[in-house]
């Protein structure tokens, strides 16, 4: 479905992502795990259109994406959930859904879409009459993501959907990530929390400086001495003292 080759981004002289090349099959959940800088949310703007690569291809179901605007984009059924959310505060949590179905296709299916997200977050349901500023830091990612799922996306974009939430909140979302990979939802997701990633990721890649350094089923990358140490905190892949069983 999506089918990155020899990709690189600059923010003007600084090149922040280097030669980057990653597959995404119809049906996947796929990660991009590293750390802070390493240029995760740098690649999902670009490929949400947010930002020109300097070089290489971006084809989303053998279409050439790369450098086109965002809403076109959009309408061949790619949806990114920003890092910070970007919803529109003073309007109802129905109203950011409705804006969401945009561009979905017929009122039949949004109506659907509606219920469907309001089954995958109930919460939204209870506060639909109430401003999106008063919904807790929670409530508003689970807004978010219901937004972009409005318009039944191909792909799904899922920029760090656990930062600044509560271990509860996280464990929400996270849930609803494995129904929509059951439901055969295609989904990139960009996360930090690398454990909660790679267990629900059928494939994973990991990017450090700009670049994939090691690619991999989720399961296998869990396993490997490197990611552990390096992301999980396990010395030589190793759990410490006492932490069998957390």
């Amino acid at each position: 479905m999506l089918e990155v080759s020899d990709l690189r981004v600059a923010y003007g002289k600084i090149q922040v992502v280097w030669g980057v090349s990653l597959g995404i099959a119809e049906g996947e959940t796929v990660a991009v795990i590293g750390a802070n800088g390493a240029g995760k949310t740098t690649l999902m703007r670009t490929f949400a259109g947010l930002l020109r690569p300097s070089t290489g291809r971006i084809l989303f179901r053998g279409r050439e994406i790369g450098g086109m605007p965002p809403h076109e984009i959009a309408r061949h059924g790619l949806a990114l959930v920003p890092e910070g959310r970007e919803l529109f505060p003073h309007m109802s949590v129905s109203e950011n859904l409705l804006l969401g179905a945009r561009l979905c296709p017929g009122r039949q299916r949004a109506t659907e879409n509606l219920e469907w997200v309001y089954e995958l977050f109930p919460v939204l349901r209870d506060r639909r009459r109430q401003s999106a500023s008063t919904l807790s830091g929670g409530e508003q990612q689970m807004l978010a993501i219901a937004r972009a799922l409005m318009a039944s996306p191909s792909l799904l974009l899922l920029d760090e959907p656990s930062t600044g939430l509560s271990p509860l909140i996280v464990g929400s979302i996270f849930d609803v990530i494995a129904r929509l990979r059951e439901r055969g939802g295609t989904t990139l997701l960009v996360e930090q929390n690398v454990h909660l990633a790679l267990a629900v990721a059928h494939r994973a890649y990991v990017l450090e400086r700009g670049r994939v350094t090691l690619e991999g089923p989720g399961r296998e990358l869990m396993a490997n001495p490197l990611v552990r140490e390096a992301y999980l905190g396990i010395a030589g892949g190793v759990p410490p003292s006492g932490a069998a069983g957390r």
